[in-house]
């Protein structure tokens, strides 16, 4: 590729070089709208969904604005996983490797489940990027061994997530170290009312960026009900596995606790499966997330934290096992798959006791398809609301009826039951014509 939109930005030729290393051509939605706004050094919130391409949409102008020549931090960027911290650490990597000889752009990592005393170690020289969790910034903030007060620049992101998991009080404490001019960028799928006072706090008059999804979900993926009736719920999601034979599949629980369960109970069935989760010592979760991209395995039993901030390549479906007490997440973890370009498959295992979160979710815009297994293999079966559809048919019917027939206007005895004999009149009469007519 020897042209890319990203000049109109005036990027230094390394910066350019990388973008058409990287192979992207156009800036997404939000990139074009953040990044003179990053580069101006004005503070904003970018609210979007994962994979609008938000992290290049900082990442870039940041790196722009570096100083080479000036051996201080002058940027700090915070995510609320492991994970997600490295993931972004990585993409800068790939950008700055192409600084010209004698000018380059430092960055480091640090995270928490590492080894303290060799970060500390290593920040004998200051990086001009931070990358970390907020735990851990601020535990080498606060042993005098990282000096964020030169930094020009402060990135919350996934900062509802950040609020979930309870880091906005350290990234509060980071914050607190850094200028008062300072340029704060924030990047949310939502901003929650409990953000705000944080929000306010530090950022007069941001840049609110609010890129709206063409559709809830991904063009691509299909959206697919099985109903649970009766059967055993591990025995049900082993039959899936085992019908559909995904590329990768995830399958998603609520809590940890269960993560496991179904792990352990599908590993007993047969199955080679691999597991993501909070509980997971750090060295046990880096050993994971490798063999997951090595394609080690075929099915993931995860959390919500695999839901958010984790790119895991390839993932061709997804299941859930249960369904998220907050609805975001469906579009979280439904957003692991069809992703750049390629389709996918969500399906949901339910009850009874569901229904009142998949009339949300279809209030919200994900239309789902009616499926079960039978004889190990796919059948379409009847919406699950087709009762209520045919009672609401009747109640009309009968609405409609009743206009037409006319109380009359001095009552005598037995006039109710004249009245309902003539309801049923003439709604045999209706339901005739609607034969013939059909």
């Amino acid at each position: 590729m020897n042209e890319t939109k990203f000049e109109r930005y005036s990027f230094k030729p390394f910066i350019i070089k990388a973008i058409k290393e990287l192979g992207f051509y156009e800036p997404t939605h939000i990139q074009e709208r953040l990044i003179p706004t990053v580069l101006k050094g004005e503070s904003a919130i970018g609210q979007s969904q994962t994979g609008t391409g938000k992290t290049h949409s900082y990442i870039l102008p940041i790196i722009e604005k570096i100083h080479f020549n000036q051996s201080h931090v002058q940027a700090v960027i915070t995510a609320p996983t492991r994970e997600l911290a490295n993931q972004i650490y990585q993409e800068i990597l790939k950008i700055v490797k192409h600084c010209p000889e004698g000018e380059e752009i430092t960055a480091r990592c640090f995270i928490g489940g590492t080894d303290k005393l060799k970060a500390i170690e290593k920040l004998k020289t200051q990086p001009h990027i931070v990358v970390g969790t907020p735990g851990r910034i601020n535990d080498l903030i606060q042993e005098q061994a990282l000096f964020v007060h030169t930094a020009q620049t402060l990135v919350i992101d996934e900062a509802d997530l950040m609020l979930d998991m309870g880091f906005v009080e350290s990234v509060d404490k980071i914050a607190a170290r850094m200028p008062e001019q300072l340029q704060i960028l924030v990047f949310s799928a939502t901003i929650p009312e409990k953000l705000k006072p944080f929000l306010r706090k530090y950022m007069k008059n941001p840049k609110y960026t609010h890129i709206e999804p063409k559709k809830i979900t991904a063009e691509k993926i299909d959206h697919y009900l099985i109903p649970l009736r009766h059967r055993e719920k591990i025995n049900l999601v082993y039959d899936i596995l085992k019908t559909m034979n995904p590329y990768l599949a995830i399958v998603f629980t609520n809590t940890k606790k269960m993560a496991d369960h179904v792990a352990d109970r599908l590993i007993e069935k047969g199955l080679k499966v691999g597991r993501i989760h909070g509980d997971l010592t750090p060295r046990e979760r880096k050993k994971m997330m490798k063999q997951v991209k090595d394609l080690h395995y075929q099915y993931i039993v995860a959390t919500d934290l695999a839901a958010r901030g984790i790119d895991i390549e390839g993932v061709s479906h997804i299941i859930n096992f249960e369904l998220p007490s907050d609805l975001e997440f469906y579009v979280h973890r439904v957003g692991r798959t069809a992703r750049a370009g390629f389709s996918g498959m969500a399906v949901t295992m339910y009850e009874a006791s569901d229904e009142d979160t998949l009339n949300q979710l279809e209030k919200m815009g994900i239309i789902f398809k009616n499926i079960d297994i039978q004889n190990g293999e796919w059948v379409e079966i009847d919406d699950r609301n087709r009762r209520k559809k045919r009672k609401k048919r009747h109640n009309e019917l009968d609405e409609q009826t009743r206009n037409l027939v006319k109380k009359p206007s001095k009552v005598k005895p037995g006039y109710k039951k004249k009245m309902k004999e003539e309801i049923e009149r003439i709604k045999k009469r209706q339901r005739r014509l609607a034969r013939k007519n059909k």
